[in-house]
């Protein structure tokens, strides 16, 4: 509960009981959410637009990030590096397992260097990691 305050408090959010709720479930989960999980997982009557709000101010002030999908659904994890409102530096490798379908952050796993051709300015990179978990092998 310390951890969870204090994040809220760092970033100058106000401790509301949906916020409190939905950042428990990321410190509480090793792998990437979906809105539908959050939804299920809180057990609590949050509307949509509540959850949707929730994720995307956790976003933009660097707490979560966005993972990237083959279907163009968003997942969203946990931020663990020194991400900060408008600046995410999660540059590191996202995990699906073929078999349970969790998508875990790999943080000790970085993204390779690109090389772009001259002219060219990279913003963003990500990359996604298909295969079979620990868990299921």
């Amino acid at each position: 509960m310390d951890q969870l305050l204090s994040i809220l408090k760092r970033n100058e959010l106000s401790v509301t009981g949906s916020r409190k709720k939905i950042l428990e479930l990321f410190l509480n989960t090793p792998g990437a959410l979906a809105h539908a999980d959050i939804e299920q997982s809180t057990n609590e009557a949050f509307d949509r637009v509540t959850v949707y709000r929730t994720l995307q101010t956790f976003v933009d002030k660097g707490i979560i990030h966005h993972i990237p999908t083959t279907d163009n659904s968003i997942l969203y994890a946990l931020c663990r590096q020194d991400c900060e409102a408008g600046h995410h530096h999660d540059n590191h490798v996202h995990f699906v397992c073929e078999v349970c379908h969790k998508t875990i952050c790999l943080d000790d796993v970085t993204i390779p260097e690109v090389k772009l051709p001259q002219g060219f300015a990279p913003k963003h990179a990500e990359m996604v990691v298909n295969g079979v978990c620990d868990d299921c092998k």
